[in-house]
């Protein structure tokens, strides 16, 4: 089967397992090499590239919303994510977590559970100010301390994202790894509105807690949304 085009949503199907909102994201990217990226993907999947090369993003938002089976309300948290991107057999292409952080602890429990995402119990820090969107993420307890910091300023809304940006965030999916089996959670979203964002620093080790060492020391796309509303179907892979 042919590869989806990375803006083209796979057609849903399923019942509604979460409703999700993400508010205020930002969204860090850095070129890797493929190689270190492919073993870290669920069977079945295989670095998802762009002009050859893999991408890890660190993105962070707030989720004033959260709800499972559609409609039970879980309450809200603040998460920051480490992810990679896949295809797998279908030509789905998705988005592969590494680490999700996240200030909720009932949260990260049922999630582990549910789905085998490797949430993680986490101070989380986003703060919205004059000088820009300053956030912070410490890692509570194993596995896998770490820690970072980092900072953007929004600009303006992006009419057109050009191909590396749609590549990047045009992601209607994840693939993980659950109960001996890969599945496909498709996420029923509208296409993100984008700004671009400047890259003002980053610090920490929250990308080498993933074993993936960037090959450039700066972000080679940096990009903030108000969000958006989403849910979740699942089908195995």
């Amino acid at each position: 089967m042919p590869e989806l085009p990375p803006d083209s949503p796979p057609v849903r199907s399923g019942a509604v397992l979460l409703r999700q909102r993400w508010s205020d994201v930002v969204f860090l990217h850095w070129p890797v090499d493929p190689a270190r990226v492919a073993p870290l993907l669920p069977a079945g999947t295989r670095p998802d590239l762009f002009r050859g090369t893999a991408h890890v993003g660190l993105v962070a938002f707030r989720m004033p919303v959260n709800s499972v089976a559609g409609a039970v309300p879980v309450g809200g948290f603040d998460e920051v994510n480490v992810r990679v991107y896949s295809v797998d057999r279908h030509g789905r292409r998705g988005v592969v977590f590494l680490s999700m952080d996240a200030d909720a602890a009932h949260a990260v429990a049922a999630a582990r559970v549910l789905t085998g995402l490797p949430y993680m119990w986490s101070d989380i820090s986003l703060v919205r100010g004059r000088d820009g969107l300053r956030a912070g993420a410490v890692r509570r307890r194993a596995p896998g301390r770490a820690r970072g910091r980092w900072a953007v300023r929004a600009g303006g809304p992006l009419e057109r994202p050009d191909p590396l940006e749609h590549f990047l965030t045009a992601r209607w999916g994840l693939h993980t790894r659950h109960l001996g089996r890969t599945w496909w959670l498709c996420a029923d979203h509208r296409p993100w509105t984008l700004h671009r964002a400047e890259f003002l620093h980053y610090g920490g080790d929250l990308l080498g807690a993933v074993g993936l060492e960037p090959l450039t020391e700066r972000p080679v796309s940096a990009l903030w949304s108000p969000g958006t509303d989403t849910g979740f179907t699942v089908s195995p892979v």
